[in-house]
């Protein structure tokens, strides 16, 4: 009887204590967000708890094993698989700790500031430079697993160390695009070239920077399509960044109208549309005839925005307005189509009416 009881005393006793110090934790974290509401760092952290918990239970059961006296042949294997379990748990609890202290340190800094470019290039450094961390520590974390499990396995990395500069070559060709790829990315960080929340123009769409990884980075296209693509495209070929330099843009509008158009009065209805319109932002505007052409002319409405999505609204909306305007008050200067009959048309017409004319002289003469 005791042989049974022993382990499973050291079992719920080991979990008994995890969920104490689990809930112990939370509680304090509670606690202390209800004493500093100026920080959210007590809340993000709370995120820690099933970490905790587990990384505490890992070491409560390898510490208790030996108390449960089970005496079982796989006694070292079990051991070193709890000894790989608190390991893992450590590193689970690393990235979850750091992750709250990035995102806090990002939220202070959005309330202190009101750059927005400054927050979307920390936003983006800190979750390129996360997601570099984790991908260490795991690896990291799974080599020391292995190597604890299998510990045969510490002979044989002894003797592939001779091969480690051939083994090196190749993955390194092998993975020349991942690297090329990881290199774009920190560049892209850390360079400033681009960042999350970018309006760009790439390969023709026009979209939103919504997220950058380690090799890849997608952009929201305005209809809520996803475009994703290599990060070292951003570094090989051009593309346009809308926000790079600030968020203000210029919007164009070209219209093809009669050459009878008042221009004069034109520009001065679009003046007093601006006027009243919320999304111009009062820094210029102007309206002139680009080009001229034997049927039309190509007048040019330009007038500023605040950013991108504002300058497409007050395109569109510019555009409505003019083509109304000119349809109720001027609807001469809208562009006509042409209907004249030319040259060749009208000598063929004219060579099938002198054949139809032929044709019924002869049946009345035979009349």
């Amino acid at each position: 009887m005791e042989d049974v009881l022993r382990p499973l005393i050291v079992l719920f006793g080991t979990v008994a204590i995890t969920v104490s110090a689990g809930l112990l934790v939370d509680g304090m974290l509670r606690y202390s967000a209800r004493h500093r509401p100026d920080t959210h760092l007590p809340m993000l952290l709370r995120r820690v708890q099933s970490p905790v918990q587990a990384l505490l239970g890992a070491i409560a059961l390898h510490a208790a094993y030996p108390l449960a006296e089970l005496n079982l042949r796989q006694d070292a294997v079990i051991r070193n698989i709890l000894a790989a379990a608190a390991i893992m748990a450590a590193v689970w609890l690393v990235i979850r700790a750091a992750d709250a202290v990035a995102e806090n340190m990002l939220r202070r800094y959005a309330g202190r500031t009101n750059e927005i470019s400054r927050v979307r290039q920390l936003r983006t450094q800190l979750g390129l430079v996360r997601r570099i961390v984790t991908s260490v520590l795991v690896v990291t974390t799974a080599a020391v697993a292995i190597l604890l499990l299998f510990p045969s396995l510490r002979t044989l990395g002894t003797s592939l160390l001779a091969s480690a500069g051939v083994i090196g070559i190749i993955a390194g060709v092998a993975a020349q695009s991942t690297l090329s790829n990881l290199m774009a990315g920190l560049q892209i960080a850390f360079g400033d070239s681009v960042k999350i929340g970018d309006t760009v123009v790439v390969e023709g769409e026009w979209g939103t920077v919504e997220e950058i990884t380690l090799a890849f980075l997608t952009v929201r296209i305005w209809d809520d399509r996803r475009l994703t693509m290599p990060v070292s495209y951003f570094n090989s070929k051009p593309y346009e960044n809308w926000s790079r330099g600030g968020s203000q843009l210029t919007g164009t509008v070209f219209l093809h109208l009669d050459h009878s158009t008042p221009v004069p009065l034109l520009r001065e209805h679009l003046h007093d549309y601006l006027r009243d319109h919320p999304e111009w932002d009062r820094r210029n505007w102007n309206l002139v005839v680009t080009d001229s052409t034997p049927t039309n002319i190509v007048v040019r409405a330009t007038m500023s925005a605040a950013d991108a999505d504002d300058a497409w609204n007050l395109r569109c909306a510019v555009r409505e307005e003019l083509l109304d305007w000119l349809g109720r008050h001027h609807p001469h200067a809208l562009p006509k189509i042409p209907t004249a009959i030319t040259d060749a048309d009208g000598e063929r017409r004219a060579m099938a009416m002198a054949a139809n004319g032929s044709g019924d002289s002869g049946s009345r003469d035979g009349e």
